[in-house]
């Protein structure tokens, strides 16, 4: 049983002692399931969940009935870890709200990222950021299928001029899970950079991501 190990390997105390980046996806699970179940302790029953699902983003990504399949797992532990999705995601939202503007693209490239990732079906989103280039709101705008979606200037100028936008990001995702600009993604980019112009909005970047990948229009010189 998982009392009877020495301290040093117990995924709470090993927590304390050393920090949470010390601790495996296994043990790091073990602690947010807190008690295993009769004949599993709870380590290895977070490896199951391990070894079903693949990954950590494989057991978020899991439907509720998928999920509670696994012996042992119920309703309660998925309502918990949806929650602990959605307060990463915020968590990651009030980070660059409240920093002191992006510098970089690499702060906006690991929150696009979380936002988009797991998106089963293409969705067009954008950054609105200030003249400092703080952020001011992240929006989903325009959700399509699984190979494009149906992007509208005319509804990204207003959102620009509601949000009081000094510049933009621009972002998608791609579900193939191939992280490459199309000809009808730098089309697009071009379009809403005019659109945008007439308003005095600058296009920072487009980030186009597929799983935990993301292409920059900016790095890759095309904005």
């Amino acid at each position: 049983m998982l009392k009877d190990w020495p301290d040093a390997e117990k995924p709470r105390e090993k927590l304390l002692a050393m920090g949470a980046m010390s601790l495996s996806d296994a043990e790091l699970l073990a602690i947010f399931l807190r008690t295993g179940v009769k004949g599993c302790d709870v380590v290895e029953l977070a490896r199951r969940l391990l070894n079903n699902f693949g990954t950590i983003a494989g057991i978020y990504n899991a439907s509720e009935q998928e999920f509670c399949q696994i012996s042992g797992i119920g309703i309660a532990k998925y309502v918990q870890l949806q929650a602990c999705l959605e307060m990463t995601k915020r968590y990651l939202q009030e980070q660059l709200v409240n920093g002191e503007g992006l510098t970089s693209s690499v702060d906006s490239q690991n929150y696009l990222i979380g936002q988009l990732k797991n998106e089963t079906n293409e969705v067009f989103a954008l950054l609105f950021l200030d003249s400092q280039h703080q952020v001011l709101r992240f929006e989903k705008l325009f959700y399509g299928t699984l190979n494009a979606s149906t992007v509208y200037p005319r509804v990204v100028v207003e959102k620009a001029l509601h949000f009081k936008a000094g510049a933009v990001i621009l972002a998608h995702n791609h579900p193939s899970g191939v992280a490459e600009a199309s000809m009808a993604d730098k089309q697009l980019t071009q379009r809403l950079q005019q659109a945008l112009a007439l308003i005095d909005v600058k296009v920072l970047d487009h980030m186009i991501i597929a799983g935990h990948q993301c292409y920059s229009f900016a790095e890759h010189g095309l904005i």
